[in-house]
């Protein structure tokens, strides 16, 4: 009583999530009983807790600990309260969409640090802090002296939020198209090579 009901598959996920710290998970690539391969793991912090437990169990169960790389969230479009999300078509761009499909997603989505007049944004420029777009951008944009310019473009209100808007829905489709058209080479045959389980001359590379 006073208690939810919790899905017993909850128990077992923490185990699930550890399981490819350890490399007795891959005995094809690293053979029978292999004890002390090093594992360095990158992910969020939302997976944070379950490699703490896992290094906490690692001594114990004969492996080493592993290591982590915590990399940065893409917020959601509407903001850092949240992530992209699949269960929420407007929170998330897709490598699936048309350039039309991101372009109205970024414009009517993408949550705005700018001001909400143009007198206002004129005046004290846009909120880099929270601006999406902005944010975005630092991911996607590799030209180093064209991010900092719009920074400082559009910090200071001299740019305007639309059009940096523009700049990014002009990045991503470029990436989404050129993801395109190397996903359609992909072949049924190529997705088995690449899944088969297989020998791999990791301590040849490495070691």
């Amino acid at each position: 009583p006073g208690y939810e009901p919790v899905n017993i598959g909850k128990h077992a996920f923490p185990a699930v999530q550890a399981a490819p710290s350890f490399p007795a998970s891959f005995p094809h690539i690293f053979g029978p009983g292999a004890a002390d391969v090093p594992c360095l793991i990158p992910c969020a912090i939302d997976q944070d807790p379950y490699f703490r437990m896992t290094r906490d169990a690692a001594p114990r169960l004969g492996y080493l600990k592993p290591a982590l790389i915590e990399s940065r969230f893409f917020p959601a479009l509407q903001g850092e309260s949240g992530k992209m999300s699949a269960s929420d078509p407007k929170s998330s761009i897709n490598v699936t969409d048309t350039h039309k499909e991101i372009k109205n997603k970024i414009n009517k989505y993408a949550f705005s640090g700018g001001g909400e007049t143009v007198e206002e944004h004129r005046k004290n420029g846009a909120n880099l802090a929270v601006d999406v777009p902005w944010k975005y951008l630092n991911f996607f944009l590799d030209d180093d002296e064209e991010l900092q310019r719009i920074g400082r473009e559009y910090g200071s209100g001299r740019m305007m939020t639309g059009e940096i808007k523009a700049k990014l829905v002009e990045v991503v489709s470029e990436i989404v198209e050129r993801h395109k058209a190397a996903r359609a080479l992909v072949t049924d045959e190529v997705v088995d090579a690449f899944m088969t389980p297989r020998p791999m001359p990791w301590n040849e590379l490495f070691g």
